[in-house]
């Protein structure tokens, strides 16, 4: 565990601790509980784990709503319950990484609790505060993510605060000097406990435009992005103004300037930006953050020229950086869904893990992908994600990827012995972990199979990418490092393709992956639906 750059090729298994493993049957996930799947994770043969929030949150937004940033929520354990978590982990030769919020908290938050008193106390001005235009409106035209207006009333101040997200998570003032260090601190106490990294939640939002100007309008024809479809008012602006700030830059290099403290440790920022591979390439350097996402491969938008464009173009903005890929989070409709529909071929699932594993840059695994899960259908009644709640029915929310993991074939999943705080879905249960283990040829069993065929692959964990010109649905790249070269072609279709390969040199199939593999006859290569070739070129 002394490797600096152990995060370089990485896969990194995303945790969303809610809907892990319940261990002390209330129906919630907790930290002792991904305790007890360890071995499990171990044995994808992932690098390390992300966990999503657990700290200590009324659940408004189910953790991202932070009320005590050094405490640990009931729910999910204790202070002692992390430490055996990072312990065993570091055991098995897994890396662990935890979320930081560090944009707003919750506003059961002690700070927001003084701030909202009075104009004139200690923490007054460590939020966004704002007075309102002559008719009592709102400061500007700014709007949540989650709907309606980015600014809520408060009758103790007589003055509007600002919230990003839902009204329940002001937004900390980071132009007040006191409050990032005090998030600097915050970030401290948890790398003092041997955490390996941080993914920093929204990250370019940390900063707001001093002078409040308004957003301008967006045409109509640009209304779109993750969850932001044309019936939800924050796709009708340019987000210039209430993110993506340039006194964000430098707070990163304060923010890394404390990381280099812990050498082993790595920064992986989420982007969400007007521009998001743009303010990647910003964000990412020796200076600023190690690593960084974006949603670009979070869309409904599955093409082989989506995926080779997107890449691209990350690749000539930050040549010099390393990016973070993941084609699934707690935040979308999983990929099983997104991109092959209701009645998805299941053949897809390990293709899709194989084709994000072979991109240059590090790789985010979310919970359940392994399994090659759909989207799960999650009755109104039953919603919690209040996204979901506000915009049903034209958009349902976030609950469908945030199910419980089924263990087991059985009632309940093997999650929990009490009701689940999202209920299993049927259709989940013979996706089983306890299914796929005993089928050879499962996704599961198949990820695994790849994971361990890719270590030994140096040049798909790290080398240099080019794409191939081919005809859609066919994605093809190579990747070098130093005397190794590998061919990756992937059909993103169900029907068999056969195509002649606009390379030079001999070919020669490599075997091991575990995928189904198409024929190699010299340049010319058959790949059956959902097939993929792996070659070594001379």
């Amino acid at each position: 565990m002394t490797d600096n750059r152990w995060w370089r090729g990485a896969v990194i298994y995303q945790i969303y601790p809610r809907s892990f493993q319940d261990s002390n049957g209330d129906g919630v996930g907790d930290l002792p509980g991904i305790i007890d799947r360890l071995d499990y994770i171990a044995g994808l043969g992932v690098d390390g784990i992300w966990i999503s929030p657990f700290f200590k949150s009324p659940m408004a937004d189910f953790g991202y709503d932070v009320s005590d940033f050094r405490a640990v929520d009931p729910m999910f354990g204790t202070l002692a319950d992390f430490d055996r978590l990072v312990s065993e982990a570091h055991r098995r030769g897994l890396r662990v990484m935890i979320d930081q919020v560090l944009s707003h908290t919750s506003s059961q938050h002690p700070w927001f609790l003084q701030s909202r008193e009075s104009r004139d106390n200690p923490k007054a001005d460590w939020y966004v505060w704002a007075d309102p235009r002559p008719d009592g409106s709102p400061p500007n035209n700014w709007q949540s993510i989650f709907g309606g207006p980015a600014w809520r009333w408060e009758p103790r101040r007589q003055q509007y605060y600002l919230h990003n997200f839902l009204e329940s998570q002001p937004d900390l003032n980071f132009h007040h000097r006191e409050v990032p260090a005090a998030m600097l601190d915050s970030l401290r106490f948890w790398l003092q406990r041997g955490v390996d990294g941080v993914r920093l939640d929204a990250i370019n939002f940390c900063y707001h435009d001093r002078l409040l100007r308004d957003n301008p309008a967006k045409p109509e024809s640009e209304r779109t992005g993750r969850g932001f479809s044309p019936d939800n008012p924050y796709a009708y602006q340019y987000h210039w103004y209430n993110n993506t700030q340039p006194e964000n830059l430098a707070f990163l290099e304060r923010l890394r300037d404390v990381l280099d403290d812990y050498p082993q440790v790595v920064a992986l920022g989420e982007i969400s930006s007007e521009d998001s591979l743009a303010t990647m390439a910003e964000y990412v350097g020796d200076a600023r953050l190690h690593m960084a996402y974006s949603f670009e491969l979070l869309t409904e938008e599955y093409t082989a020229t989506h995926i080779r464009e997107t890449v691209e173009a990350l690749e000539r903005r930050m040549p010099h950086g390393w990016p973070c890929w993941t084609i699934s989070n707690h935040d979308v409709a999983r990929v099983l869904t997104r991109w092959g529909g209701e009645r998805a071929d299941p053949r897809m699932a390990t293709l899709l893990s194989a084709m994000v594993c072979s991109l240059r840059g590090s790789v985010c695994v979310y919970q359940g992908e392994e399994l090659g899960l759909p989207e799960a259908g999650v009755p109104y009644e039953a919603l919690r994600d209040p996204f979901g709640i506000a915009f049903w029915p034209n958009f349902k929310g976030r609950d469908g990827c945030r199910t419980p993991m089924p263990w087991q074939n059985s009632a309940g999943g093997g999650f929990s012995t009490a009701t689940s705080w999202l209920p299993v879905p049927p259709e989940h249960l013979a996706l089983a972990v306890s299914v796929q283990e005993a089928d050879p040829d499962s996704p599961l069993n198949g990820l695994r199979r790849f994971l361990r065929w890719r270590h030994g692959q140096p040049a798909l964990r790290w080398g240099e990418i080019r794409f191939l010109t081919l005809p859609e649905p066919v994605l093809a790249f190579t990747r070098r490092l130093e005397d190794q070269t590998i061919l990756a072609v992937f059909n993103l279709g169900g029907d068999m393709r056969q195509i002649d390969l606009p390379v030079h040199g001999a070919l020669r199939a490599l075997p091991g992956h575990g995928l189904t593999t198409g024929r190699l006859q010299e340049r010319q290569v058959t790949l059956p639906g959902h097939g993929v070739l792996f070659a070594t070129m001379a």
